[in-house]
This record gives structure tokens, C-alpha cells and sequence, in this order.
């Protein structure tokens, strides 16, 4: 049987390098500008809450900072055995990469534990010590309660896309993220306004 586009597997042993190299970014730059539109446009969405006041935006800000703790973490056991996980499959020693692949699903599991429980119970100095304020950290706090409860699944499928790629399936890791930002992009405004949602509706639309 003849395997759909999105399923066939690029081999850089096989062909041109220079063709393989462009199969293999073209994939990987897409879901990354869907990504920063879906960033855009949330921000609009919280922007118009409240009859143009900015006071949302600016609580959803505050979280930005753990946010980005969490992407890092994310990166380190995501983005970081990639290489180690591609060598070993290079070297045809597939149990060495089993192993690197569950010992990064593994540690992706542990620190979002452990980042969800941390986060969760120090949210509030947390976030006063990035600058909020009595105002500003109801917005902040009513995000982030939320978001902590999507840790572990944001951090495995985004930490998890990468060995997908690395394993010659471009289009399934770039599907996956442009579905799940499209799906972003479409719940945000039907729950912050179609279900009077407010911020608590764009922290679960992303998750």
C-alpha cells in the first residue's frame, strides 16, 4: 500500500542532502509562524475584554515568565535528547534510542509534577514578585490556575514533536502543532466571549 504524503518518512541517506534538509525545514517553520499568529491573536482577544480596558492583558502577561520556565523545561528534555535520540538511530542502535525517547518522556512527565505543584502553591508571590499588582493579579491568578492543570499535556506534546521529526515524519509533527494552534485560534473567542468566559476561557483554550 502506497503511504499518504503526510506519513512518508524522509531519509537523509537516501537522495540530494540539500532536498532532504528542505523537506525537513519547510515542515518544521510552518506550525512555528501559526504558532506566533495564534500569540497574536489571543493577545487581541484579552485586549478587547472589559470594554478596552488593558488591566486582563496585562494580568495574562504577568504570566509570561512561567510560561516560559515551563517551555525551557519543555526544551531541555524535548529539544535536548533530540541529537542523542538521532545519533543513536543513526548509529542503527534502536534500543539506545528507545531509551533516551522514554527516559525524555519520562523526565517531561517528572518536571511537569513537580512545576505544576510548585507553581500552583507560590503562585501568588510568584507573580507579585514579576510586578503585579492587587489589580492586575486577579486577571493573573485566574489564568494561571488553569494553565497549571495543562502542564504535563502541553509539555509531552510539544517536548514529544521533535522525535517525531527526528525520525524522518516532518508533516505529522507539523500537523500536530498547526492543529492544536488552529484549535487554539477557534475556542479562544468562543469561550473568553461566546461563554462570558473571560481570561479563565483563554487560559483553557490553550490548554
Amino acid at each position: 500500500m502506497k503511504e499518504s504524503r503526510m506519513s512518508q518518512k524522509i531519509d537523509f541517506s537516501k537522495g540530494p542532502v540539500w532536498k532532504c534538509i528542505i523537506a525537513q525545514a519547510i515542515p518544521l517553520t510552518i506550525p512555528q509562524l501559526v504558532q506566533l499568529l495564534y500569540n497574536v491573536v489571543d493577545r487581541i482577544y484579552l485586549g478587547h475584554m472589559g470594554d478596552g480596558d488593558s488591566i486582563a492583558l496585562t494580568g495574562v502577561g504577568l504570566t509570561f515568565p512561567i510560561v516560559t520556565l515551563i517551555m525551557a523545561f519543555t526544551a531541555l528534555f524535548g529539544m535536548g535528547g533530540v541529537p542523542l535520540f538521532s545519533m543513536a538511530r543513526g548509529d542503527k542502535n534502536d534500543e539506545k534510542a528507545a531509551k533516551i525517547l522514554g527516559n525524555a518522556f519520562g523526565l517531561l512527565v517528572i518536571s511537569a509534577v513537580i512545576l505544576t505543584g510548585v507553581c500552583m502553591v507560590f503562585r501568588r508571590p510568584i507573580l507579585f514578585a514579576f510586578g503585579a499588582s492587587e489589580a492586575s493579579y486577579i486577571y493573573a491568578d485566574e489564568y494561571l490556575k488553569i494553565y497549571l492543570w495543562g502542564i504535563i499535556f502541553s509539555m509531552i506534546a510539544t517536548g514529544c514533536i521533535g522525535y517525531i521529526n527526528a525520525q524522518g515524519f516532518p508533516k505529522v509533527g507539523m500537523f500536530s502543532t498547526m492543529i492544536g494552534a488552529v484549535i487554539n485560534i477557534i475556542l479562544n473567542p468562543v469561550f473568553i466571549f461566546g461563554l462570558d468566559m473571560g481570561v479563565s476561557g483563554a487560559a483553557l483554550a490553550t490548554i
